[in-house]
């Protein structure tokens, strides 16, 4: 009796230090916005990929069964319900039938091997309107080529341009960088005009000297924000390659004041990069005054991103 006893109290005595990692986990989760951004942009950094924290969790039980200790296995509980409080409604399938506009947007990489593949493939989604970022002299013509039957009305300004099977309108560039890295068009569909933002915020890098080098991404996000701010149509749509995710502070100017199709209207995280092994979620189909029906990732085209696409209802 006293061995078992010695037993029983010593598989609560295992795995103190599983149970203080998992402990972390959950603090880390939870408090993310207090994780400081003063050197090298930890938090946004942190931010950017906080849906994979929910890793430590099997990874923790398999140390506790190892360990065989009950106070780690039941120490893993607190991180895997944090993770669930934040993202549990994330994996519930939001996708409904029917829709007045389905639009696409896409990073099509401007080293792409194969544009007009990439342009069939896009076609052949059925979108009505397309979005494209990461455009150069030497693609842009074959993309206005491959989609020209498609859709007839499109416009490129910079690397990013806008294809539509409905009339555009007022189509100019948004200066949010020293190049033309987005735009502002209306598009007549038949169910009234909306307005289309397409943007591509500047690129980010982790360095070692500087971390997570976020400044001219966060600065072009800012005058985004502000253009979309004035703008006084109702009905507005924002799509493009934000370099960024949702969950990323930093990018709050943009994202706090608009909605998110995938978020609204998706299954999962609907994450679209890297396309190989995508990790993170920063493509985007923004929507103010719009309610999205369904939203989803499209197959690998030639590019280093998937296309996400969204039915719109207007």
């Amino acid at each position: 009796m006293a061995g078992a006893a010695a037993g029983d109290g010593g598989r609560w005595r295992r795995g103190r230090w599983v149970a203080a990692a998992a402990g972390l986990c959950a603090l880390v989760m939870a408090a993310h916005a207090a994780v400081p951004n003063g050197f090298g942009n930890l938090g946004s950094l942190l931010e950017t990929f906080l849906p994979w924290l929910g890793v430590s969790v099997p990874v923790l039980l398999v140390l506790a069964a190892v360990r065989r200790s009950a106070v780690a296995a039941v120490a893993v509980l607190l991180p895997a319900l944090v993770w669930w409080s934040l993202f549990g409604d994330v994996l519930v399938d939001k996708r409904a039938a029917g829709g007045d506009l389905t639009v696409v947007s896409h990073n099509v990489n401007d080293a792409n091997p194969d544009p007009a593949g990439t342009a069939r493939q896009l076609a052949a989604s059925g979108a009505q309107v397309l979005a494209l970022e990461e455009l150069s002299p030497d693609t842009t013509p074959t993309y206005e080529r491959a989609l020209a039957d498609s859709y007839p009305y499109h416009a490129v300004r910079g690397t990013v341009g806008l294809w539509s099977r409905y009339p555009l309108h007022a189509v100019a560039p948004v200066e949010i960088m020293p190049w033309p890295r987005a735009l502002r068009g209306t598009v007549a569909t038949a169910k009234g005009p909306i307005v289309v933002y397409v943007a591509h915020l500047a690129s980010v890098r982790v360095r070692p000297d500087a971390g997570f080098a976020t400044t001219s991404r966060n600065a072009a996000a800012e005058r985004l924000a502000a253009a979309v701010r004035a703008e006084p149509a109702t009905r507005v749509l924002v799509v493009g390659d934000f370099n960024g995710t949702p969950n990323d502070r930093a990018l709050a100017p943009v994202f706090a004041p608009l909605r998110s199709a995938q978020e609204e209207a998706g299954a999962g995280f609907g994450f679209s990069w890297p396309a190989a092994l995508p990790v993170a979620r920063i493509d985007q189909i923004l929507l103010r005054g719009i309610a999205p029906a369904s939203s989803w990732t499209l197959p690998r085209t030639g590019s280093d991103h998937l296309p996400v696409a969204a039915t719109l209802r207007l």
